[in-house]
């Protein structure tokens, strides 16, 4: 993310909500000096040839607390820091799309105190960084089974995602309580529901039908997903979106990751040979 933040008082930050960028707190919040703007290192990479949507799993947060001998929350607050560096850089980079999954459907599994202090972080960020995102005109729009996560936590992403709905630039999309399961669950019963009512007929069906009744029917399909972690595997994460998606798996822990490490993969990207099932060019002669 591109600004820096003085501290705000908690009643000025829900004003900062409700009366958007323009209010008296806009003036507390910074922007980054020029030189740590243009620390992104761009050198290697091919402009023309940047993914348009990047989805990444923020894998490591706990294990990176344990390791600095703190507990979990720990890792998860400093995780934040990595969200900011992965916005600041596809902003920078103008890449128009970034989907992070913030909160599984599995996570429900946790400890009810490490739940609980997920919600109070995830709401207290959306607050924080509002500010900052509207600035950036960045648009944020949630995915997931919304209505079912606490109300505090419900209100800040209603809120969020009024205010930045006519924001122009990257389009940051948050995954709360998600899985792709889930969401082709949904997508199913929404088509059967149409075919039921007479408005569908079944043998109309396409792929792209059920493309057009899922939570992301607002998005492309991601290019590249990174995962942080050391894990392989994609955790029941966009599961029909990611068809054709490049993977790119690190064992960087998230808490340390930064926009330099999204350039990596991103060049990692690059040198790949994106054939969606067709034959390489240098094959064909």
């Amino acid at each position: 993310m591109l600004v820096r933040y003085a501290a705000l008082n908690p009643i000025h930050c829900v004003l900062c909500l409700w009366m958007c960028w323009n209010c008296c707190c806009v003036q507390k919040v910074q922007a980054l000096p020029v030189a740590e703007r243009r620390s992104i290192p761009t050198q290697q990479l091919d402009l023309s040839r940047m993914p348009r949507h990047i989805a990444i799993i923020m894998d490591g947060n706990g294990r990176w607390a344990t390791q600095q001998g703190k507990p979990r929350m720990v890792g998860h607050r400093q995780g934040v820091e990595g969200v900011r560096q992965a916005v600041r850089g596809c902003v920078e980079l103008g890449i128009p799309y970034l989907t992070l999954y913030a909160f599984s459907t599995e996570n429900w599994s946790r400890s009810e105190e490490e739940v609980d202090s997920l919600m109070h972080l995830f709401a207290e960020t959306i607050q924080k960084d509002l500010v900052a995102l509207i600035q950036e005109n960045v648009r944020i729009t949630f995915i997931g089974a919304i209505e079912r996560l606490p109300p505090s936590c419900k209100r800040s992403i209603l809120n969020a995602q009024r205010i930045s709905s006519k924001n122009t630039g990257l389009h940051l999309v948050i995954a709360m309580n998600y899985s792709g399961r889930w969401d082709i669950t949904e997508a199913a019963k929404a088509i059967a529901t149409r075919v039921s009512a007479g408005e569908l007929d079944p043998h109309s069906i396409e792929f792209e039908t059920i493309e057009q009744h899922l939570s992301t029917r607002q998005t492309p399909d991601p290019d590249l997903l990174i995962r942080t972690g050391g894990e392989q595997r994609l955790s029941n994460f966009l599961l029909w979106q990611m068809a054709y998606t490049e993977l790119f798996f690190t064992s960087l822990l998230w808490p340390d990751f930064t926009t330099h490490h999204l350039c990596q993969a991103i060049l990692a990207y690059q040198r790949r040979d994106r054939r969606f099932g067709s034959v390489a060019a240098a094959q064909k002669t």
